[in-house]
């Protein structure tokens, strides 16, 4: 089959991978994903990555000094999170994993937000409804059926294919490589196809599940996977952030268009660990990281920027300084977040409270008075 715009199916001829940025910052076009970018786009692109690496940094930073439990690195995965998260719209809606900083950044969540969840003081610190970003998701997967079963349901609203911009919607499920190998998602893009749902499978191939490589999940490459299920797959460049931008933004909106679902993958690389509790050096080899960090997302995108006059030292230094005001708040702030009540999660669990709960936060209130009498 041939999609008008995300091409034929595998066994024809076709590029494997979108770029629209080279390692070296240079500027190349493709056939299909092409975009022009203003220069206030691309210093916001600069911008944003520069601030959610560290944003990550300081995390980890926070992590280790014993101020969060613990802390999913993003490191090296900040072009293909901004330019998915820039391509959204407001009405658009996004399901994380627990490594969506950079989506979050993008859907308007403070980055201290993040923090509570990986501290213990709250269960996600954001209302879902208030930025169309779901709480993250700490089980491998199983938000893809939760976008699936979303984007049914705005399809269901009829905010789908009407032709208003600021009514159609998308919805984006954010997902690694490794959750590839889980049931849900092949589910999801069994319901995904089968209902031609809105919905676009952002999938990070970060090379690692955790300790397990690309190569023992899967035998073909994952975006071509999306054939088998009925709809397009398309694999780019995920440390190019101008070709992310352009492949999602172009998926979002044939599903925003009612044209159904597409598998995006981001090729990119975790040069950082899984979490904070992990040791890649007992599985990874450290030229394999030295390569990848020669393809360094912000520094491909400073090339580019100071090559076209768009950036000079000046304003590289700039966006520094505001990276590590950010960092001084985040330290700041985590300190502060209030120590949680435990007899709050009662109140966390449905809208109005159900006989059956308020019989449990009775006897709750009731165990803990009996340890004041004894005192």
């Amino acid at each position: 089959m041939t999609d008008p715009v995300f091409g034929p199916a595998p066994d024809e001829d076709e590029p494997e991978l979108v770029q629209l940025l080279t390692p070296e910052g240079e500027r190349v076009h493709h056939p299909v994903f092409d975009l022009d970018f203003s220069a206030d786009q691309l210093r916001g692109f600069y911008r944003d990555m520069v601030l959610v690496r560290r944003l990550d940094i300081e995390a980890t930073a926070l992590q280790r000094h014993g101020e969060l439990g613990l802390w999913p690195q993003l490191l090296g995965q900040e072009a293909a999170q901004i330019g998915a998260g820039r391509a959204m719209r407001p009405q658009d809606f996004a399901f994380p994993t627990y490594r969506e900083h950079g989506v979050a950044w993008c859907r308007g969540i403070d980055p201290v937000r993040l923090l509570g969840l990986f501290r213990g003081t709250d269960q996600g610190g954001w209302d879902p409804k208030d930025h169309n970003f779901a709480l993250y998701s700490i089980v491998v997967g199983a938000h893809s059926l939760h976008a699936t079963g979303y984007a049914m349901g705005v399809q269901r609203d009829g905010a789908v294919g009407t032709g208003d911009p600021e009514r159609d919607t998308a919805v984006m499920a954010c997902f690694g490589d490794g959750a590839t190998s889980q049931g849900d998602v092949n589910e999801s893009l069994v319901f995904a196809a089968s209902y031609n749902a809105p919905v676009v499978f952002f999938c990070q191939n970060n090379q690692w599940a955790i300790s397990e490589p690309l190569e023992r999940q899967s035998r073909i490459p994952l975006y071509r996977r999306a054939h088998g299920f009925g709809f397009p797959g398309v694999r780019v460049d995920g440390n190019d952030v101008l070709a992310t931008h352009a492949v999602v933004q172009a998926a979002l909106q044939r599903a925003r268009d009612g044209q159904g679902p597409t598998f995006v993958e981001a090729y990119t690389y975790r040069m950082g660990a899984h979490t904070t509790t992990d040791d890649p050096t007992r599985y990874r080899r450290s030229a394999d990281v030295d390569q990848w960090k020669a393809k360094d997302p912000i520094a491909r995108l400073e090339a580019y920027l100071r090559a076209e006059g768009l950036a000079d030292d000046a304003y590289v230094a700039g966006i520094a300084d505001e990276a590590d005001e950010l960092g001084v708040r985040m330290r700041r702030e985590c300190h502060e977040l209030p120590e949680p009540v435990a007899r709050d999660i009662f109140d966390l669990v449905h809208v109005e409270t159900t006989p059956d709960l308020a019989a449990q936060q009775a006897a709750y209130d009731a165990h803990v008075a009996s340890f004041a009498e004894v005192l």
